[in-house]
């Protein structure tokens, strides 16, 4: 055996031992019934189970398509998953379940799964330092590691959420401004504020330079953008994409480079496909896909001063109350067990370990109606008109 095979395998070793410790608070990820096949290929379908309030339910879907109630905006696509099978999907006019709309930032977990399927695979290890070659070894920033940046408690200096303009966005100003063509360098160059591991703020900078340095460690010498384009696109399809049958289409730069904080085009039903994969723990058919303790690793809320609304490129429950710094939980129900990926303008992947329940919900909602909460209302209305499945949560 080579020396660099042995030493992936025991980077894979130790990856999978420790990648997240217990959380005995986590309500437990339910297992695929065993008689519901795995959606690879399609959904398999069934009805509205029993124990659903079917009143509760098509009154929030009502006002999603027909009525539109304030603060929804517009609801394109709609899937629901329990017990793995699709109960439920409708679609505004126009749209139709192979569509594929943009993610925004549901990215961010699809770049955290990809981080774990190549830490699986020996090519990274979360708790050693990402590093960039945009920054000197003795570089502060150098010495961060992954598991951090995944975590939003970088330090960095990054202003998203709280921009006052489009203009004062550094998001925009990455994906359209001045970083447009070589948005890693771009992000490289944003300083530390924080300490390293003490407070958290959003950060799509942060995820944007773990896709390059994962993009690195898959792809470490490129031909040519196009080159290393090609071949990121390769490795995430065979990796993960075809893996789980999700159909979609990520945008790359000028530089070759995979965003990883926005911008994949994917279908309701494939979002819920990667659903389904982080609700039954990250294994897939009998084989598994992200390492052990990778899931629990998203949906537990990171050590930091000042948030408790942030898992690793997922959004969790807080323990209680509504969330710091932002207001920003979905209610569920009393277990708060909920975590979802979640985009601009309303792109949410909810999921409820309690209930075995996946609600995806793809639109357009400005700015201003989602400052107003009515969406996350909406999808607690819809996740609480089911009930709880697991034994032990009630």
């Amino acid at each position: 055996m080579s020396t660099i095979r042995r030493t992936a395998l025991v980077t894979a070793a130790a990856v999978l031992s420790c990648v997240a410790p217990a959380h005995a608070q986590l309500v437990p990820l339910p297992p695929q019934p065993a008689d519901v096949p795995w959606p690879t290929s399609d959904w398999p379908t069934g009805p509205i189970p029993e124990g659903v309030d079917r009143a509760a339910l098509d009154a929030a879907l009502a006002e999603a398509f027909g009525q539109k109630a304030a603060g929804l905006g517009e609801t394109r696509e709609v899937a629901i998953i329990v017990g793995g099978k699709l109960v439920h999907e409708q679609y505004g006019a126009g749209y139709k379940a192979d569509m594929k709309l943009v993610s925004w930032s549901m990215a961010k977990s699809i770049t955290q799964a990809l981080v774990g399927v190549a830490a699986k695979q020996g090519k990274v290890n979360p708790d050693e330092p990402m590093g960039s070659p945009h920054w000197a070894a003795n570089d502060k920033r150098a010495q961060i590691p992954w598991r951090t940046w995944l975590q939003m408690t970088d330090g960095m200096r990054y202003l998203e959420i709280e921009a006052k303009t489009v203009a004062d966005s550094d998001a925009s100003r990455k994906l359209f401004g001045p970083g447009r063509l070589d948005v890693a360098n771009y992000c490289a160059g944003l300083p530390l504020i924080h300490e390293p591991g003490t407070h958290w703020n959003y950060n799509s900078c942060g995820i944007v330079l773990t896709a390059d340095a994962l993009t690195r460690a898959v792809v470490p010498t490129p031909e040519s953008p196009t080159a290393r384009r090609a071949a990121m696109m390769q490795w995430m399809n065979e990796s993960l994409f075809d893996v789980i049958g999700m159909k979609v289409q990520p945008e790359f730069d000028a530089s070759g480079l995979v965003y990883g904080s926005a911008l994949i085009y994917a279908s309701a039903r494939d979002f819920a496909k990667f659903g389904l994969l982080y609700l039954r723990d990250g294994s897939w058919d009998g084989q598994r896909v992200l390492p052990e303790g990778w899931v629990d690793f998203a949906r537990t809320a990171g050590k930091s001063e000042n948030a408790d609304i942030y898992g690793a490129g997922w959004w969790v429950a807080p323990a209680q109350g509504d969330g710091k710094p932002y207001p920003s939980r979905i209610d569920t129900g009393p277990q708060r067990d909920a975590f979802s990926a979640e985009g601009f303008e309303g792109q949410f992947t909810l999921i409820v370990p309690s209930k075995d329940l996946i609600i995806v919900r793809l639109g357009m909602t400005p700015e201003k109606e989602l400052r107003t909460g009515a969406i996350r209302k909406w999808l607690g209305r819809v996740a609480t008109a089911f009930p709880v499945t697991a034994q032990g949560t009630e």
